[in-house]
């Protein structure tokens, strides 16, 4: 059985590696190039430059300055003082949450804490159960469970009692703090701005009609199903290929960005660069007129491309984006069934358009479907099989087993 001293060994292994993390995570976060990473919405804001912009080589990738690394943790107490108004708009909604659902714990687990140690200790102490017992290996810890009561005594009524109060204070805590977060929720959504995605549901797999298009077929729907919150559609193209074109030509623009700033710095003699794969063999030719006659070719293909995806029926996918007058139009369709066929005119709401990953918008619904098994099955077998190192590591969780796999720490483990 686990002894005091290997509690003491695990908890002095967790609370060193959570401050090790810590510690790593101040110091990342203090650096210049992990700016963005960290204040993203004061640059949303636009209250905030990076500051890899200017100063020196140096200072533009590693903070120097030591006075910054003496306070690093000035932050936690402001944060925790700040009232959730102010930390909402400064810091937003999800940090709020973060920090609520700390003090959720403390609300749940103090108050039970003190009980059990008030109540269920004294009652499993004085049992003395296994005093009695020579043929049991125990610890003075185990003194203190309910192994330490005899079998059929009156005090695990102590136990069932106490565990009633452990579950109603939980459920009664989560309850009160669900409700309150659902109405700072709701406080925060009617204080946005308004957006398109709030107004917007993604449909997906339409079904197919011989006599309409994907678009005439969605707006009829629609039209007929939703007649006073039904205002517009846009159906989704596969403009995958489309989409290829695209980044091969922003990523030629980068380079020739990078070839005419280095020209302008150094005017005497013109770049050139290698056509070969990376730029690490080949033709050597000068880089900014083979760019330029590269975004040249890409920008006619890119035309031709999206002609093609505009003109051409089969590269509509059966989805598409319709807008509703009024929130409440957008989440009644969002959240209930629009056909008696399950499969067909599935509804969710519609992601910020920053957010969505246009390529995916072209996966069948069947092979969505199949990838989703799929997933779910390597889950399973990620789940199953990750019990073997969890097993060979459970067996380093005391001192024995630490002494038997790293003899070598011996004389520390017995000190």
């Amino acid at each position: 059985m686990a002894t005091i001293g290997d509690i003491c060994m695990a908890a002095a292994i967790n609370i060193l590696s959570a401050f090790a993390f810590f510690v790593a995570f101040a110091i990342l976060r203090l650096q210049p190039f992990n700016d963005r990473v960290y204040f993203p919405k004061w640059y949303l804001k636009g209250i905030r430059s990076s500051p890899t912009h200017s100063g020196g080589s140096v200072k533009k990738f590693v903070n120097l300055d030591c006075r910054t690394y003496i306070k690093f943790l000035s932050w936690m107490p402001a944060a925790l003082q700040m009232p959730e108004p102010e930390l909402i708009d400064h810091a937003g909604f999800d940090s709020a949450m973060y920090i609520r659902i700390y003090l959720l714990g403390l609300k749940i687990f103090v108050p039970l804490s003190v009980l059990a140690f008030a109540v269920l200790v004294p009652v499993n102490v004085t049992g003395r159960y296994l005093d009695h017992r020579k043929d049991l290996t125990f610890s003075d810890l185990d003194k203190l469970s309910i192994s330490n009561i005899p079998p059929g005594s009156q005090r695990f009524w102590a136990h069932l009692t106490m565990a009633y109060v452990f579950t109603f204070w939980t459920c009664y805590t989560l309850y009160k703090e669900y409700k309150l977060i659902t109405s700072m929720r709701l406080r925060f959504l009617a204080s946005q701005s308004r957006r398109p995605d709030q107004f917007t549901v993604l449909v997906r797999n339409v079904p197919p009609d011989p006599d309409e298009s994907v678009s005439q077929h969605v707006e009829h729907f629609f039209s007929v199903n939703h007649p006073n919150h039904y205002l517009t559609h846009q159906v989704v193209y596969n403009a995958n290929s489309l989409s290829n074109i695209v980044d091969k030509r922003k990523s030629l623009q980068n380079w020739l960005d990078y070839y005419e700033n280095k020209y302008r710095r150094n005017s005497v003699t013109r770049p050139t660069a290698k056509t070969g794969f990376w730029g690490l063999w080949g033709t050597s030719v000068d880089a900014i007129d083979y760019y330029n006659a590269e975004i040249e070719k890409l920008l006619n293909k890119e035309t031709a491309e999206r002609e093609r995806v505009i003109t051409d029926t089969k590269a509509i996918i059966p989805a598409a984006f319709v807008s509703f007058k009024t929130r409440w139009g957008a989440a009644v369709c969002a959240q209930t069934q629009q056909s008696s066929n399950p499969t067909l005119w599935l509804t969710e709401w519609a992601p910020e358009p920053r957010d969505v990953y246009w390529p995916n918008l072209a996966i069948p619904f069947v092979e969505l479907t199949i990838r989703r098994l799929l997933m779910a099955v390597l889950l399973f077998f990620l789940t199953f099989f990750f019990m073997f190192p969890i097993a060979i590591v459970q067996s380093l969780a005391n001192l024995e087993g630490i002494e038997k796999v790293l003899p070598f720490l011996k004389p520390v483990i017995e000190m």
